[in-house]
C-alpha cells in the first residue's frame, strides 16, 4: 500500500493495489512518511474502509482526532462480541464508538457530576434492546478497568445506554446516530398505539415483542434503502382480515404513524406483516 496523505504520525490515507482508498492507523505509521512511499505494514494496527460511499477524507480527519489507544480498545471490544450480531461491525461503528468514548472520558474528567446524569433513553433502551444493553454494560466494565489501569476515572453507569445505542445504530446499518434516537422513540410510540388500540398492555420483554422489534429494525433498514416488501401477500392480508380484524385495524393505525414519522408511504405487504405481528402480540396477552 502507498501513502496518499499523512494526517499525523499515527494516521495515513493510503491506497491499496486495486486502487481502493483506505485509512490506516498505528503508532508511528505516518512518521516521516511522504506521499508515494510504501507503507510500513508492520506498523499498521487497523485498516478503515469507508462505507456507503462515505468521503474517505472525512473519515481520515475523524480518525486523526482520536487517540489510537481508543481505536484499539474499541476494536477489541467489538471483536469480542461480533458473534452476537448478524455481521461484523463496520469501520463507521469503530470510529463512532471510539470518538464517543474519548469525548465521554474528557467530559467525565471536567464535570463528573454532569457526566453521571441519567440518560433519558435508558428505560427505552433497556426494554427495546436488552441484548445490546447487556453487551454495552459488559463493554463499559471492560472500558472502566482499562481506564483505571491508565489512572483515569471510570465512566458512570449511564454510559451503558449510549454504548448500546451505538450497537443498535450498527444494526440499523446507518452512520447517523440521530436516526437511531428517532427509531428508539418510535418503537415506544408503536407499542403505545397497540396498547391503546387493543385495550391491552404488551409485555415489552416477551418473545413476540422481541420479534416485532426485530422486524421493525429491518423494516427501517428497508425504508432507508427505499425498498419494502412487495411480494403479493394478498392471501395473508385476506386471511388476517377474517381471523384478526382488530389486528388489521391496529396495523393501519401503525401505518399512519409510520408514514407520518418516516415521510414515506407503506406498501400493502408491509402493513400485512405489521398486522401479523400485532395478532401475535394480542394472542400472547390473551393467554
Amino acid at each position: 500500500m502507498k501513502v496518499l496523505r499523512v494526517l499525523n504520525n499515527n494516521v495515513v490515507l493510503s491506497t491499496r493495489p486495486d486502487g481502493t482508498e483506505v485509512v490506516l492507523t498505528g503508532w508511528g505509521v505516518g512518521f516521516k512518511m511522504k506521499p508515494g512511499q510504501l507503507v510500513d505494514e508492520t506498523k499498521v494496527t487497523q485498516v478503515f474502509v469507508p462505507e456507503n460511499s462515505r468521503d474517505v477524507d472525512n473519515m481520515a480527519q475523524l480518525l486523526a482526532a482520536i487517540d489510537p489507544d481508543y481505536l484499539e480498545l474499541v476494536g477489541t471490544l467489538l471483536a469480542k462480541h461480533k458473534d452476537a450480531f448478524d455481521e461484523e461491525f463496520g469501520s463507521a461503528t469503530v470510529v463512532a464508538l471510539a470518538d464517543h468514548l474519548q469525548v465521554a472520558v474528557k467530559r467525565n474528567g471536567i464535570d463528573p457530576e454532569l457526566s453521571a446524569q441519567p440518560n433519558p433513553l435508558e428505560a427505552e433502551v433497556r426494554n427495546l434492546y436488552p441484548e445490546e444493553y447487556r453487551i454495552a454494560a459488559e463493554m463499559l466494565g471492560v472500558t472502566n478497568s482499562w481506564l483505571v489501569r491508565r489512572g483515569t476515572p471510570p465512566l458512570p453507569d449511564s454510559e451503558a445506554t449510549a454504548i448500546a445505542l451505538h450497537l443498535v445504530n450498527a444494526g440499523f446499518r446507518t452512520e447517523d446516530l440521530a436516526e437511531t434516537y428517532k427509531m428508539t422513540g418510535l418503537f415506544s410510540q408503536l407499542f403505545d398505539v397497540i396498547d391503546s388500540a387493543l385495550g391491552i398492555t404488551i409485555d415489552r420483554h416477551s418473545v413476540n415483542a422481541a420479534r416485532f422489534i426485530t422486524h421493525m429494525r429491518y423494516f427501517f433498514v428497508r425504508v432507508n434503502r427505499h425498498k419494502q416488501f412487495d411480494e403479493g401477500m394478498s392471501v395473508l392480508r385476506s386471511s388476517l382480515e377474517i381471523s384478526h380484524p382488530e389486528a388489521v385495524m391496529c396495523a393501519h393505525r401503525l401505518k399512519s404513524v409510520l408514514e407520518l414519522r418516516l415521510e414515506t408511504e407503506l406498501l400493502d405487504d408491509e402493513v400485512a406483516y405489521l398486522a401479523l405481528h400485532v395478532a401475535r402480540l394480542a394472542s400472547e396477552v390473551e393467554r
